[in-house]
């Protein structure tokens, strides 16, 4: 296979996991951009009205046009597991490229460097640096060291248990929780042996081993999905 083609990248979690990131060409993200541009393009239009108050309605419109342009993407990529609306739509996600998922520090770095990526016109140097990079990195994409993935279906776990929902009794890193998701997407791939021996190496967090302590990983990872 050509490796230009090949748009999955296999990386390891903090957590010693392998995760398989299936990276987003520009075409996708252009897709994702526009519709982000049109419900950005909305909520301005919506709030116009205040322009009978005069220069302050414009003062007002204009910060908003402020505030929509550069929070809003960074704040659906914090809040939202790393998806605008559009991204969203489009089944993309922005990670860290680990795998891990997104802060504020990242999503504010390759967010405000979308002004470097506009230059000269029409978002020339984003584009080109998503054609040269392997894993279609824009600029800001670089620095801020994240990547746009095809997001998983996240509603699917496996039937592995349809273990039942349970809260893991101790806080968990962004990372410790991508890597018990990731596990429990793939375990109804492997074999019972793996999926346990796996599972083993959490005897200490989830208090059992074999295919109970499997049971457990997937319990919580269904708590991680919101089937409290």
């Amino acid at each position: 296979m050509n490796p230009r083609l090949d748009t999955v990248r296999v990386v390891e979690a903090p957590e010693g996991v392998e995760l398989g990131l299936k990276v987003a060409g520009p075409l996708v993200r252009s897709y994702a951009f526009l519709i982000d541009f049109v419900a950005r393009a909305s909520i301005v239009s919506a709030a116009s009205f205040v322009a009978i108050l005069g220069d302050v309605g414009m003062a007002v419109i204009l910060l908003l046009m402020f505030t929509v342009e550069w929070f809003y993407p960074v704040l659906f990529e914090v809040y939202w597991r790393g998806a605008t609306p559009g991204k969203r739509a489009l089944g993309l996600a922005v990670v860290r490229t680990d795998g891990t998922p997104v802060g504020w520090p990242e999503s504010l770095l390759r967010n405000f460097l979308r002004t470097v990526d506009m230059l000269p016109v029409a978002y020339a140097t984003g584009f080109l640096s998503c054609v040269f990079s392997r894993d279609f990195q824009r600029f800001g994409d670089r620095v801020a060291g994240t990547v746009v993935v095809h997001a998983p279906k996240r509603e699917r776990l496996p039937e592995l248990a349809k273990a039942q929902s349970r809260a893991p009794g101790l806080a968990l890193t962004a990372g410790e929780q991508a890597a018990i998701v990731e596990y429990a997407s793939r375990c109804d791939g492997w074999t019972t042996a793996r999926a346990n021996e796996l599972a083993d190496h959490l005897e200490s967090f989830t208090e059992a081993k074999g295919t109970e302590g499997a049971k457990r990983v997937v319990g919580i990872a269904r708590w991680l999905e919101g089937a409290q």
